[in-house]
């Protein structure tokens, strides 16, 4: 095995190492990127090893790489769409939805979790904030199904699946991250945006065929509520006002990004606008809301940062140490074909998605496979598409799976960890059906940005 080779599965391992002291991950990638720096320099400058690396073209560069980070106008997009998620949080958008559309669709066996798979899209299109999404379902949700006798693991995983399509369903800060790491023309926000939007309405689709289909053969696990009122004009008139709201913030954001009116940063400016225009119309905005509000966008996103720092310190040291042409010849030299390196990455992001955080992932891992894709004669789009539906999986599988504790946190005492894991089982399966769907069929991801510069 070439010494290249070794310094790069050992800088791999030395990672997953201290990831387990339960040191924050932007100091751990940090860290690891300064200590395989001291090793390639010791093994060049003192064993004569024969690597072409040094100082100034690993951490050396950091600064500049740095610069470049903080200096990116994508990255704009990031804190706006945050704080756009945030603050309709705060509007009361949600609750709204949520009272209205169950007396819309309460009288249907299983009408509970077709109403939270709907308001799920809904506010997936408005927001990337996964936590707030499952968190905000799993409230305004779970007590109502619970007292009306729903089985607690299709519940609570009715809940925490659909919390997590506003990961993937644009705008999506994921897919604003992963544009920026790709950096090429092929694959801008735009263009990402766009691919993923029929991909994760087909999702959203497949979890409402899922929620009516179950209960039609279990009857017992979600009963048709006793007392509900005849769905009449009155209440059709009720969900549109409500729904209004929401789906002029979705065309002023999604819309001005695909009739090529705004750039996603622009767009992420108007995002951010209309929310507050949302929650001042239903009298939620005050100072004390508009603080809370920012305060929790500055963390959310001096965390992203953090790791993104500290990803781009780890990116250089391993491109230094040849890491980059090692994967690359580790892909290409599998007897797969190029449909089967694919897969293999897939099922390598998969697994890893149990153990690891999706910025971590999108910022170390996909840098390094998409060229080789690219070469492979691949959809660039179509690829980081797939990329971005197998980590939504990260969301739900344990032990990292992030979706799993933000509902633990809400969720009435009855529902245990176990009725969790047996509710999300479902839905996993469901996004790999969907994943292999957009794999057989690329123009689900292809066709939209096709048309959109045609």
């Amino acid at each position: 095995m070439e010494l290249e080779t070794l310094f790069v599965i050992g800088m791999f391992l030395t990672f997953g190492a201290l990831l387990m002291t339960g040191y924050p991950v932007a100091w751990v990638l940090g860290g690891t990127a300064v200590i395989w720096t001291v090793i390639g320099v010791i093994a060049v400058d003192n064993f004569g090893a024969n690597l072409w690396f040094d100082y100034p073209s690993s951490m050396g560069l950091v600064p500049e790489r740095i610069w470049d980070v903080v200096n990116s106008e994508t990255l704009v997009a990031l804190p706006m769409f945050i704080f756009m998620g945030i603050m309709l949080d705060q509007s009361g958008v949600a609750e709204k939805l949520m009272n209205s559309m169950v007396k819309l669709f309460g009288a249907v066996r299983g009408g509970y979790a077709v109403t939270v798979v709907v308001i799920g899209v809904l506010l997936a299109a408005t927001t990337g904030i996964i936590g707030a999404s499952v968190v905000l379902l799993g409230m305004l949700s779970l007590p109502v199904m619970m007292e009306n006798k729903y089985d607690k693991g299709f519940a609570v995983g009715t809940a925490c699946a659909t919390g997590t399509l506003g990961i993937l369903i644009p705008p999506s800060i994921m897919l604003v991250l992963m544009a920026d790491r790709l950096a090429v023309p092929e694959a801008s926000v735009g263009d990402l945006f766009m691919g993923a939007f029929l991909p994760g309405l087909l999702l959203g689709a497949m979890y409402i065929a899922y929620v009516m289909i179950r209960p039609l053969l279990q009857p017992h696990i979600a009963p048709v509520p006793e007392g509900t009122e005849k769905v009449t004009w009155s209440i059709v008139w009720e969900v549109a006002k409500a729904v209004v709201p929401t789906a002029a913030l979705i065309l002023g954001v999604l819309g001005s990004i695909f009739a090529g009116i705004a750039t996603p940063t622009e767009a992420s400016g108007v995002g951010a606008l209309g929310a507050l225009l949302l929650a001042l119309m239903a009298g939620r905005l005050n100072l004390k809301v508009l603080n809370a509000s920012m305060q929790q966008t500055t963390r959310t996103a001096a965390f992203i940062f953090a790791i993104f720092l500290g990803a781009t310190a780890f990116s250089v040291v391993l491109r230094g140490l040849g890491g980059d042409q090692v994967i690359e010849d580790a892909l290409l030299g599998l007897p797969f074909g190029p449909y089967g390196v694919v897969l293999t990455i897939l099922f390598a992001v998969f697994l890893l998605g149990f153990f690891l955080d999706w910025v971590e992932i999108t910022l170390i891992i996909l840098p390094l496979v998409a060229p080789v894709v690219q070469s492979l004669g691949f959809d660039l789009v179509w690829f980081t598409i797939l990329f971005a539906m197998c980590l939504q999986t990260s969301f739900l599988t344990p032990p990292v799976g992030f979706a799993l504790f933000y509902i633990k946190g809400v969720a009435p005492p009855e529902i245990d960890v176990m009725d969790i894991y047996r509710g999300v089982i479902p839905f996993i399966i469901i996004q790999l059906i969907a994943l292999a769907i957009v794999f057989l069929v690329p123009e689900i991801a292809t066709w939209l940005p096709g048309i959109a510069y045609d």
